[in-house]
């Protein structure tokens, strides 16, 4: 069975993720900060009966990414990466002008650091997995300019141009950023409380996440909502 890390994975987008790929027969890693309502994921994902294993850590802690990757190698390898943990950096967010700067330096270690530092332990297996590959979860704040939403932005902007160069590095991994697009996910409440305006929930994108890894297209960004759309 393929073997795929996915961070973040108790909740919104990342568990979706894990669903989505235990009923495709995947063996999962799975990644989040809080123990319980990781298990509880756990649990719920191994009615798929393939084999789920998880750990709480955080991502910054290269003694974490290292306990990741080593329980992939004993599941068999590491077919598929996905970074989706992610930090804002100021909960709600602010605009720069009031942004701390140790809230920027943990999205950067979160969203960007942490995510080269999983790829450069796990690049082994990724290599001769027969289709490795990379998925870094983005934002359209990468590439907008959205008030309030600088320093998550900035973050996301460094791990798209570090997946951009990993595809060209890597010419036999596939590595794409994805931007989700929209979401109804604890994240985005945290970001702007008060927005509850209808979107759509994690699970409706993770057709685009799956045609991806079907149609293995080039390295590079891709938007979710227009991989649905075609």
């Amino acid at each position: 069975m393929p073997v795929a890390i996915i961070t973040g994975a108790s909740k919104g987008l990342g568990l979706a993720l894990a669903e989505g790929l235990a009923g495709r027969g995947w063996d999962l890693v799975l990644d989040a900060r809080t123990a319980a309502p990781l298990d509880e994921a756990v649990r719920g994902l191994s009615r798929h009966g393939t084999r789920v294993a998880g750990f709480a850590g955080d991502v910054t802690d290269a003694g974490h990414r290292a306990e990741l990757v080593a329980a992939a190698r004993r599941l068999g390898g590491v077919d598929l990466l996905v970074h989706n943990a992610s930090a804002l950096g100021a909960e709600p967010l602010v605009e720069l002008a009031e942004l701390p700067l140790a809230g920027l330096r943990r999205a950067l270690e979160v969203n960007a650091v942490a995510a080269l530092g999983l790829v450069q332990e796990a690049l082994v297996p990724l290599r001769v997995s027969e289709a490795g590959a990379v998925v870094v979860v983005s934002s359209d704040a990468a590439a907008e300019a959205y008030p309030a939403w600088g320093g998550y932005g900035a973050s996301k902007a460094a791990v798209d141009q570090l997946a951009a160069v990993l595809g060209v590095e890597e010419p036999g991994l596939r590595v794409w950023a994805v931007d989700p697009g929209d979401m109804a996910t604890d994240l985005y409440a945290a970001a702007v409380p008060g927005d509850d305006g209808p979107r759509p929930a994690p699970d409706a994108v993770v057709p685009a996440f799956l045609r991806l890894l079907d149609e293995r297209p080039p390295s590079g960004r891709y938007a979710a909502p227009a991989l649905l759309e075609a």
